[in-house]
């Protein structure tokens, strides 16, 4: 049975929108929204053009209704929530879960411009052992609530070759925060354009001893026309 966590990566770190925002987004070629209502409030996501292949998969899994009545089945403060595993609805407490999707994965889209900033939505996967070619679940994903780094962290990191920043992304990393280890590993696809809150109480919720919320954190996915 395939477990798309975020590979060995994770032990070195630990309402509607607002008309505005939806006309600010739509206007000329913009990306395409969605909507995430949760259990504990709403979030807004901009589904990246750059990615297409992961953008395409989410739209029509979102239109076939996949993502209804599912958990957020993955939690770790100050890294990232994670969903996408249709085993998930309607799971009885305690279930381990994390091996569910739609049967297929995804080529991997690696942009160097979409990184881990804090918000940012990117595609869970099979550790590099099971999966070379880093290709991303077909429905499981993920979204970084991160932590805000120094610059001296930063270089550590750099230094011992984790990472290769661009001024942008030290920008990021130092102001608002993110998950710097996991670039270039995994494809970001989306970013949270509000609704951050939510995410951070989310992030914060409590969690047993597989990271699961003790309490279920229930999300449903929707378009924005």
């Amino acid at each position: 049975m395939k477990k798309y966590l975020l590979g060995l990566l994770v032990s070195v770190l630990l309402s509607l929108p607002s008309t505005h925002l939806v006309a600010q987004m739509q206007n000329g070629a913009a990306e395409r929204l969605i909507h995430i209502e949760t259990s504990m409030g709403n979030m807004v996501i901009k589904l990246y053009n750059e990615t297409p292949g992961h953008r395409d998969n989410m739209l029509k899994l979102i239109e076939e209704g996949f993502y209804k009545e599912h958990l957020f089945h993955r939690v770790i403060k100050d890294f990232m929530i994670q969903g996408g595993d249709p085993h998930s609805v309607g799971a009885k407490k305690g279930q381990r879960l994390g091996t569910g999707g739609p049967g297929y994965d995804i080529p991997a889209e690696f942009h160097g411009e979409l990184f881990h900033k804090k918000g940012a939505l990117a595609a869970a996967r099979e550790g590099d052992q099971m999966n070379p070619e880093q290709k991303s679940s077909g429905s499981q994903f993920y979204i970084v609530q991160g932590r805000v780094f120094t610059i001296e962290e930063l270089n550590i990191m750099a230094k011992r070759g984790m990472i290769t920043l661009s001024e942008k992304q030290i920008e990021a990393y130092t102001t608002i925060g993110g998950t710097p280890h996991l670039d270039g590993a995994y494809t970001v696809f989306g970013e949270v354009v509000e609704g951050m809150e939510i995410l951070d109480a989310i992030g914060s919720t409590k969690t047993d001893s597989y990271d699961r919320p003790v309490k279920d954190v229930v999300y449903s996915i929707s378009l924005i026309k």
